[in-house]
């Protein structure tokens, strides 16, 4: 990577991080509450290994061919990796093995499969359920009306932890608009938590263009990728 590719590099990473933490403290969430999941899909392990050194841990990945490439040669970094991604049966083997957290279980037999393959010498892979929050036809993730029976048969597995929710709602401009739909997604957690005496503690939530209504309505985690990285390259074959 030229050292100009790495100075706008890092000022977009930098420029992102000013955001986030200024929109936490803009609607009072503690400093540093919300996890930056850089999402490093399609992008050179150059790109992740420079974003790195800038203090990132945690990077987000739903091109599982495109991840096996960057992990290995990562791997001194000690970095986090989150599949954000659908799961396919057959790809429930290495993303067990390779990856801390995945963000889009919508079927118990994929939530199984990776408890299945999850090294036992490994921590617990940290699951969260992907809930298709505005019943989109094009959108995976479980309906809300289905949401509590997938939870508590995920959260009988062995070998994962059910750690909370995550959506991705349909594009909108209007920051109100857009907390009214994670809103709906926080009360889902609460009402899901009351009702099977769980403690879910996690909203995987907001991207770039509604970052800042994710945070207000109590996003742990938002997933952020051009904006860090630049203009997305073309996407290998899962």
């Amino acid at each position: 990577m030229s050292s100009g590719a790495k100075n706008a590099l890092s000022e977009r990473y930098r420029a992102l991080l000013n955001r986030l933490r200024a929109a936490e403290a803009r609607f009072d969430r503690p400093s540093e509450s919300v996890q930056l999941v850089a999402v490093s899909k399609t992008y050179p392990a150059d790109d992740v290994r420079a974003v790195a050194e800038l203090g990132q841990l945690h990077f987000g990945e739903n091109q599982l061919q495109d991840a096996m490439q960057k992990i290995p040669v990562l791997a001194d970094l000690g970095l986090t990796w989150h599949f954000i991604g659908p799961v396919q049966s057959n790809k429930c083997k290495d993303v067990a093995r390779h990856f801390d957290w995945v963000h889009s279980i919508d079927r118990f037999k994929i939530a199984d499969r990776l408890s299945q393959h999850r090294p036992q010498d490994s921590l617990p892979l940290n699951l969260l359920i992907q809930v298709n929050i505005q019943s989109e036809a094009t959108k995976a993730g479980v309906a809300p009306d289905a949401l509590t029976e997938l939870a508590e048969a995920v959260s009988s597995l062995s070998h994962v932890t059910l750690r909370g929710l995550m959506a991705i709602p349909a594009p909108e401009t209007d920051i109100h608009r857009q907390r009214e739909v994670f809103q709906q997604l926080r009360v889902l957690l609460e009402r899901t938590n009351r009702t099977l005496n769980m403690k879910m503690d996690c909203l995987s939530m907001g991207m770039t263009d509604d970052m800042e209504a994710a945070i207000a309505e109590g996003a742990t985690h938002v997933r952020i990728g051009t904006a860090i990285f630049g203009a997305r390259q073309k996407p290998l074959a899962a």
